[in-house]
């Protein structure tokens, strides 16, 4: 059945005073993933905003249990965890890394690739807000092209590492992306991830307001226009078969997307960008899905239909 808001807890997990700036997407993401997995989840969080919203005051941050880690070293913690908890006979304690696009494609994807490789029964959440926010705005492999950050400040020049599909190239057993606009869908991801015994990688794409230079009472809608202009495709990858998202479907022709512009003008951080800019991240985003439709054509469950009774 379709998730309902209303049906969702209202427990306050994102406690008073805590350090987050107005509009952030990360205490959003955190609240929903107490909603979908409920209270035997323990989060390991690198460096990063996350760290600094839970604060060292214990009458301040999150509700809910988090073992601080280093950069490099969270999924390898999150693994470790996971094995204690096993050992413990606790095997109902979901094990959650709530890692940053820094803390995931650069400094700690040695340690992911590797938890990945091994089948660590953890989950791995991506908090992608496209830079490394929490040290000053600086680029990741994960920022877009054309954004300006204090590192690139005439526009970047690369285009964003796909980490998710780096991680079905892993062959886990479950790979989804999702974004803080179109809660249903995360926390659906999320409860469906939990169900799964394996590694999990669910990449939650999280406009950051101060990051990105917009209104902080915009953070839902910017996250819905990076789906509906077809730059941030919601998909799921679980066990050799692939779909594109009920959020997405209707984006996945030109003609269907929300015009590019319509989503950089809201940013400064594409203040100034000129007609190349746009023109490069349209040829970005028709790229992207003809990938995607490959993915659907191998990847489909008549395709893994068909490969099983040749087999036979």
């Amino acid at each position: 059945m379709p998730i309902k808001l209303k049906d969702l807890p209202r427990i306050r997990y994102n406690m008073p005073g805590n350090a987050a700036c107005p509009g952030c997407p990360e205490t959003m993401g955190m609240r929903y993933v107490k909603m979908a997995l409920g209270d035997n989840v323990v989060m390991v969080i690198p460096a990063g905003c996350s760290s600094v919203i839970q604060g060292i005051n214990p009458k301040s941050g999150m509700n809910f249990p988090i073992l601080n880690i280093v950069f490099a070293a969270a999924a390898s913690a999150a693994a470790g965890m996971k094995a204690a908890f096993e050992e413990l006979g606790r095997d109902d304690v979901q094990v959650v890394v709530w890692a940053g696009d820094g803390g995931t494609g650069d400094i700690g994807f040695q340690a992911l690739s590797g938890a990945a490789e091994r089948n660590d029964d953890i989950i791995y959440i991506c908090v992608d807000n496209e830079a490394y926010m929490n040290t000053g705005i600086q680029r990741s492999s994960l920022t877009p092209y054309g954004a300006w950050t204090t590192t690139t400040w005439t526009g970047k020049t690369e285009h964003k590492k796909n980490i998710p599909l780096i991680m079905i190239a892993h062959d886990v057993p479950y790979v989804a992306t999702a974004s803080v606009g179109y809660p249903q869908d995360f926390i659906e991801k999320l409860r469906k991830a939990a169900s799964i015994r394996g590694f999990k990688y669910v990449h939650l794409h999280a406009p950051c307001p101060v990051g990105w230079r917009f209104d902080p009472g915009l953070t839902p809608h910017v996250a819905q226009l990076a789906v509906k202009t077809g730059l941030w495709p919601l998909f799921e990858y679980e066990r050799g078969k692939f779909r594109v998202s009920s959020f997405s479907r209707m984006y996945r022709k030109p003609e269907k997307r929300a015009p590019i512009e319509e989503y950089l003008k809201l940013q400064g951080r594409y203040k100034g960008a000129g007609p190349e800019v746009v023109k490069e991240l349209e040829s970005y985003v028709n790229r992207l899905w003809e990938w995607i439709e490959l993915l659907e054509k191998s990847m489909s469950p008549s395709t893994t239909a068909k490969k099983l009774v040749s087999k036979t």
